[in-house]
């Protein structure tokens, strides 16, 4: 009967310590695969990046392609067409019925391509040596373009108020230059006209602005 207990104590002690044995084995096992997991008491070693991916080059961070600014490729909104000229234009001067004491100055696009009839003519009676004065008030809201066949216009006020002329005498020659884009001297060479037989002047004449309607240039 001892001989009976004492085997049924070592065997039990030997299944306690079995037991406790693999319980060990067990608690090493779930801590090593809490380390290797970067579960609690794991050391991270990499750097949070915001979550999102660095973009390629040539692309936004949204994916889509990183444009340039290439302009808006305009021309400026300047005309194409060259300033007219005696060279591209039949220039003549008649006589206005009304008003008393004027010239009427029109200019036809003789060329095969358009230009622009830039500020007024510059005008010269003779052999004066000064230019005729500019009617700044008839100045046009916008430059003239000539297409091919068509003209401008021009007044020429040839005196002042009736009794008041300074100077006055009879003109028989007219020489016209064209101004270019800049707005200032002459471009070509003068159309020199004949004056309408008797073209009384004096010192106040004045010219106007090249106009698209001849009435347009006769108003002033």
């Amino acid at each position: 009967m001892h001989t009976i207990c004492t085997r049924t104590a070592i065997a039990a002690a030997a299944l306690v310590a079995g037991l406790s044995l693999t319980a060990c084995q067990n608690d090493d096992a779930r801590s090593g695969a809490a380390a290797s997991s970067g579960g609690p008491g794991a050391s991270a070693s990499s750097t949070a990046t915001g979550g999102g991916s660095t973009p390629a080059p040539g692309k936004t961070a949204s994916g889509g392609s990183q444009g340039t600014n290439g302009g808006n490729g305009g021309s400026g909104g300047g005309s194409a067409s060259g300033a007219c000229t005696n060279a591209n234009t039949k220039v003549t001067v008649s006589k206005a019925t009304r008003p008393l004491n004027h010239l009427v100055l029109t200019v036809t696009n003789t060329g095969s391509g358009t230009c622009d009839a830039f500020g007024a003519p510059a005008l010269r009676f003779d052999d004066e040596q000064a230019a005729v004065q500019l009617d700044k008030d008839s100045r046009p809201h916008a430059v003239v373009t000539l297409a091919p066949g068509a003209s401008a216009y021009a007044s020429i006020s040839l005196t002042g108020e009736p009794g008041g002329e300074a100077n006055g005498r009879t003109a028989k020659k007219l020489s016209v230059l064209f101004t270019p884009s800049s707005g200032t001297g002459s471009v070509g060479s003068p159309a020199v006209l004949n004056l309408p037989a008797d073209t009384f002047k004096d010192d106040s004449a004045s010219v106007t602005y090249w106009q698209s309607d001849m009435q347009d240039a006769l108003g002033f």
